[in-house]
């Protein structure tokens, strides 16, 4: 019995101790870049991953870790296509990736949020008259654009590796994103879906749609649920 106990906490510690590595390997290329090419991701993405919303550069802090790793991946393939970052994430190994993705994903976990909170009083109600509000939650079905929540989660908090947090994230990146998948230099993702529905969408709608979202408060980690 006492070996057995003893062996099981041998291994806790184990385990605990690799999660630290991985956590602080994420977090020393996340402020120092690595030797092959990589720069800080701090210099674009903000000390805690809260990105810059004035220039565009998304908010990392909280977002699933799958989802984080995929699109480095995707970034490193040519799949999804952007300059700055094909580079760097070619100049990261796969286990570089996975670091920085689960180091940003636990930051929405242990770091205060750097944006002000937004009480619920103050988010649009889908009755209010904010175009924004209503595509998010109720869509348009009259052109076949469903709620951006069915899929987002409910208070645009992300479901799992495949649908990303939206909440308190930049409204530049949201339009730049969804301007993409109109000019078709985005994959369009799951099913074709966000082709589709980005195409249906009018240039006010996408900067409605953004602004709503990006002022949500953000989550802290993207485990949303469907509605």
């Amino acid at each position: 019995m006492r070996t057995s106990s003893g062996a099981s906490v041998l291994c806790g510690l184990m385990l605990a101790a690799a999660v630290t590595v991985t956590y602080a390997d994420g977090a020393g290329i996340a402020l120092k870049g690595n030797d092959r090419g990589a720069p800080a991701c701090i210099a674009c993405h903000g000390a805690q991953g809260e990105g810059n919303a004035a220039s565009g550069f998304p908010r990392l802090a909280g977002l699933d870790a799958g989802y984080l790793q995929t699109q480095m991946e995707a970034f490193a393939s040519g799949k999804r296509k952007n300059a700055m970052m094909a580079p760097i994430a070619l100049a990261l190994d796969a286990t570089e990736r996975k670091q920085l993705a689960d180091y940003y994903s636990g930051l929405g976990r242990s770091i205060s949020v750097v944006k002000p909170a937004v009480r619920q009083a103050d988010v649009a109600a889908p009755d209010s008259g904010e175009p924004g509000a209503h595509l998010a939650l109720k869509g348009r079905w009259g052109d076949g654009l469903p709620a951006c929540v069915q899929c987002h989660g409910s208070s645009g908090a992300g479901v799992g590796s495949v649908f990303p947090a939206l909440a308190g994230q930049s409204a530049l990146y949201i339009e730049n994103q969804l301007r993409a998948w109109q000019q078709g230099t985005r994959a369009p993702g799951p099913l074709g879906l966000m082709k589709v529905i980005s195409d249906k969408l009018s240039a006010d709608d996408v900067r409605d749609v953004a602004a709503y979202f990006a002022a949500l408060p953000p989550s802290r980690a993207s485990k949303g649920v469907m509605p």
